[in-house]
């Protein structure tokens, strides 16, 4: 599938879509919880699908209708089937401690583009909890057993993904004696872990910190059924509104200002390069501007990576982005990914290990190879509006968290074809 896109001028408003990263959180709790659930405004994309899928395989009922899924949960247990999380790294990291906590073996599947991302920190878990695992490209077999754990106390490295810490904190109060998670390195997106601690707590669950996240501890407990709205997701929104502030003016709605996702950063970031960025309730409206360059720091919301060099590119002068390292262990290589395409553009670009410096200019239309990652698609098609003469190869892959997004596109004013 590819996009065509010309020079555009948008306005109006947008709806953010619902939260990738609240969705999911919820759909766990929900179907750990004995009793009935309903989640409002959840997201429907593959990375959602494959987590609704695979608790549905663990025995939890989901009833999905438009704009809530009802879920009867409880009394999980392996099934005889695989458990295939497509390529949702977060289904995936989630799921295996869940996997651990059941008795019996359970088989995860996923697709090879998700082996490249590390797994060793829940497999190094395991060994302490002495659960057997066997990790293989496309599989993850788990020998559960929670009544049989050997400690109450485990460690694992908190800079390599907090997903990992996520997953344990989600399947700590299984443990007959509850779970200690300490962190052998200072946390890394502290948010996401703030998120899941707010969100265990909307289903009863207490979790309690110390030493600035680096230590967890969770007592047995059950889960409480609740009625959870999802909010929207500022990593989808940060397309358009980036969009706003180079091709013409946009509001998105459905933002909270206050929430714990990390990439509500990117109003930090606008504001520093220059653009107008207006607040009213949960509306963003983002004004267009001469951007400037900016030296920023992303360790803490890597996923702005690509939306932030493709403002870069046009903001005058020379941009440093750095915290980068973690970027690169996502769906593509997005430091290279991100270089490649905007030297394509024909914007100079520096390349380090954990570092990218952007020369601002004028993008002229090229190719770009979304190497199938649903960030590099989106970001580049908001760059491209301020040029047009761009295809983007591979643009389906939005569905993974924004199915609508090529149609948002079109609503706000932007000149796209798709075509096979």
């Amino acid at each position: 599938m590819k996009a065509s896109i010309s020079k555009s001028v948008v306005s109006g408003a947008i709806a953010a879509p619902p939260s990738k990263s609240y969705t999911i959180r919820a759909l766990f709790a929900a179907a750990l919880a004995e009793g009935v659930s309903r989640i409002s405004n959840p997201l429907v994309a593959d990375d959602t699908e494959a987590a609704a899928e695979v608790l549905a395989q663990l025995g939890a009922v989901i009833e999905r209708q438009p704009g809530v899924w009802t879920v009867s949960g409880g009394h999980l247990k392996p099934p005889r089937q695989n458990l295939n999380c497509r390529q949702s790294a977060a289904t995936l990291r989630f799921l295996a401690p869940v996997c651990a906590m059941l008795d019996g073996e359970s088989r995860i599947t996923f697709d090879p583009g998700l082996a490249r991302r590390p797994m060793t920190p829940i497999l190094e878990v395991f060994s302490q909890l002495s659960v057997e695992s066997e990790l293989t490209d496309t599989c993850l077999d788990i020998h559960g057993g929670g009544s049989r754990f050997q400690t109450g106390v485990v460690s694992l490295p908190g800079n390599i993904s907090s997903q990992f810490i996520s997953g344990l904190l989600l399947a700590a109060p299984l443990a007959p004696d509850g779970l200690n998670v300490r962190l052998t390195t200072p946390a890394e997106s502290r948010d996401y872990l703030r998120m899941t601690v707010y969100c265990l707590r909307r289903f009863g669950i207490v979790v309690e910190t110390a030493g600035n996240l680096t230590e967890f501890r969770v007592q047995h407990q059950a889960y409480q059924a609740a009625d959870y709205t999802v909010e929207g997701d500022w990593s989808s929104a940060s397309y358009f509104i980036g969009l706003g502030a180079i091709a013409g003016g946009l509001t998105v709605t459905g933002l909270n200002e206050n929430s714990f996702q990390a990439d509500r950063f990117m109003l930090n970031c606008l504001r520093r390069m220059g653009a107008g960025v207006n607040i009213a309730g949960d509306s963003v409206t983002v004004s267009p501007s001469p951007l400037r360059a900016v030296e920023i720091d992303l360790n803490e919301a890597i996923d702005l990576l690509p939306t932030v060099a493709c403002l870069a590119a046009v903001a005058e002068g020379e941009s440093a982005i750095t915290g980068l390292e973690r970027a690169r262990l996502k769906e593509s290589d997005r430091v290279s990914a991100v270089a490649g395409n905007l030297k394509r553009m024909g914007i100079e670009v520096v390349e380090e290990a954990g570092r990218m410096t952007v020369t601002g200019g004028t993008p002229r239309g090229a190719v770009i190879d979304s190497h199938d990652d649903h960030r590099i698609a989106m970001a580049f098609a908001m760059l491209a509006a301020t040029c047009g003469d761009t295809v983007i190869e591979g643009a389906g892959c939005v569905a993974k968290t924004y199915p609508g997004f090529w149609q948002d596109f079109e609503t706000a004013g932007g000149k796209v074809i798709i075509s096979e």
